[in-house]
């Protein structure tokens, strides 16, 4: 069993209802991590959520905090939350850089997931941020600038290259369709497991004395559809696989 955190996959959705000449605004909070976190509970590891608003005060600051994890799964949380703490946005005072700690800890032999997103690899307009940062340096692929999303409406189904590399976790090689992820390429050295269109979807690599792995489409709506998310049971497999590649050294 492994210890999980897994830091993002929620968000705050502001709406404006306009009535006439009135108008009131309306929010709400929706998280994306109840497939993610049931497939990995379901292989017998403990799993901590980190919202994405709690991120820039509750993120791990250490590499010695970061110790309390086996795995860190970082999926549609942008850079900006990992290194404008509040003392740091807000105050101007100087703090850890958890973008470093959190590269360093894993060439010390940690464990690190990217999983795609708008805010992920670099994402959105390129707002997630990553690419030219120390966690691009351990990542299995390399981050294209600017907005790196690529989306397929009307859906793409994976190529798996090797269905019994042990980081697919026997899913097999017919996968229901997704519908978009991010663009990267894989780097020299890394091992790529599928694919869509041409580009990496599953690939793993080794960063000093740690393991890397990224999912470069999304583990919930909208990019895996509920086909993929709900209904396959190779998506448990899938990420189980994953987590136990990373930790098996």
């Amino acid at each position: 069993m492994s210890r999980i955190l897994i830091a993002g996959e929620s968000w705050i959705t502001a709406t404006t209802h306009t009535k006439g000449v009135d108008e009131f605004t309306a929010h709400s909070y929706t998280e994306g991590v109840a497939q993610l976190r049931a497939a990995l509970q379901a292989g017998g590891h403990e799993v901590v959520h980190l919202p994405a608003h709690l991120v820039p005060t509750e993120f791990p600051e250490t590499q010695e905090a970061l110790d309390a994890f086996d795995v860190v799964v970082l999926s549609d949380i942008g850079v900006n939350s990992l290194q404008l703490a509040p003392a740091v946005f807000e105050k101007s005072i100087p703090g850890r850089d958890r973008v470093q700690e959190l590269a360093r800890w894993v060439e010390a032999g940690g464990a690190l997931l990217m999983i795609g997103g708008y805010l992920s690899f670099s994402g959105w307009q390129g707002r997630a941020g990553y690419a030219r940062t120390e966690i691009a340096d351990v990542l299995p692929v390399e981050l294209l600038i600017g907005d790196d999303r690529v989306e397929r409406p009307a859906g793409v189904v994976a190529t798996v290259l090797d269905a019994d590399h042990p980081a697919l976790g026997g899913a097999g090689t017919e996968w229901p369709l997704l519908l978009g992820y991010n663009r990267t390429v894989v780097k020299p050295g890394a091992v790529e497991l599928a694919r869509l269109d041409g580009d990496p979807l599953v690939v793993v690599g080794e960063a000093g004395a740690g393991r890397t792995a990224v999912f470069t489409s999304d583990c919930s709506p909208h990019w895996a559809p509920p086909a993929f998310c709900d209904e396959w049971s190779g998506y448990a497999k899938v990420f189980q696989g994953i987590v136990s590649w990373l930790t098996s050294r």
